[in-house]
């Protein structure tokens, strides 16, 4: 089993940046490949990026491409998304999620076995 806690969410203007911590307890986080995902009141849960269980890949929603990026540290049982030049519409609670290294796709919520239970994240205009 795998526990996931975010932490690092809140309040902050457009421009500004945060960065969103996922730290897991129980299985280490290098059996998992993670991902970061958002959800905006109404609308449906989306993909922000992923990163490999090696950290050699990492994939992003073109919505983020450029501002957002996905890391992770092992030894630490920490997977991070720093975002910056944030926007209003980047406003959502994000959750972190993780799958098994052997699956190889990335972009939906089917996809992964294991969610944090959110943080939320506001950008004000």
């Amino acid at each position: 089993q795998v526990q996931l806690v975010e932490s690092g969410g809140g309040l902050v203007q457009a421009g500004d940046s945060l960065r969103l911590s996922c730290t897991t307890s129980g299985r280490a986080f290098n059996y998992y490949n993670t991902g970061w995902f958002r959800q905006a009141p109404g609308k449906e849960r989306e993909f922000v990026a992923a990163i490999r269980w090696s950290g050699s890949s990492t994939y992003y929603a073109d919505s983020v491409k450029g501002r957002f990026t996905i890391s992770r540290d092992n030894a630490g049982n920490t997977v991070y998304l720093q975002m910056n030049s944030l926007k209003p519409e980047d406003t959502a609670v994000y959750y972190c999620a993780a799958q098994p290294v052997y699956i190889s796709y990335f972009h939906t919520t089917d996809d992964y076995d294991y969610w944090g239970q959110g943080t939320q994240v506001t950008v004000s205009s």
